[in-house]
């Protein structure tokens, strides 16, 4: 996921990862959007997810949870999600070679993932740039 997203490589997003918030870590945050991508291996405490997701909500954050054979198996459709819950289309293909380059989306597409968990929130200062 990170050769995904670093160095604003998805629609010049920027992402940090392992980023504390409060008393938890995130895997992915875009602070601008408010905006935490988190994937989840095969074993996970859904109760812990859960009380921590209400937290992140509290705050202002949304939450897009992904397992991670779906990251491995259909990147594009995670890259649609992340770049329709920041409010933003995703780019026409380009003719980038190597790394996150290889894995684009068709100009249109409309894919979604349905393993992710999206928790739409508005997103603070929305409509002023920050």
């Amino acid at each position: 996921m990170w050769a995904i997203l670093r160095g604003r490589r998805l629609e010049e997003l920027k992402f940090r990862r392992q980023v504390p918030v409060g008393r938890y870590v995130v895997d992915f945050l875009c602070l601008r959007h408010r905006l935490i991508v988190e994937v989840d291996g095969p074993f996970h405490d859904a109760a812990h997810d859960a009380r921590r997701d209400e937290w992140l909500k509290s705050q202002g954050f949304r939450i897009l949870r992904f397992s991670d054979s779906e990251v491995r198996a259909r990147p594009h459709a995670v890259m649609a999600t992340i770049t329709a819950a920041a409010g933003m289309p995703p780019s026409p293909p380009c003719a980038q070679a190597g790394g996150v380059g290889d894995v684009l989306l068709p100009q249109g597409e409309k894919d979604t993932l349905a393993g992710a968990s999206i928790i739409p929130l508005p997103l603070a200062g929305e409509g002023n740039g920050s």
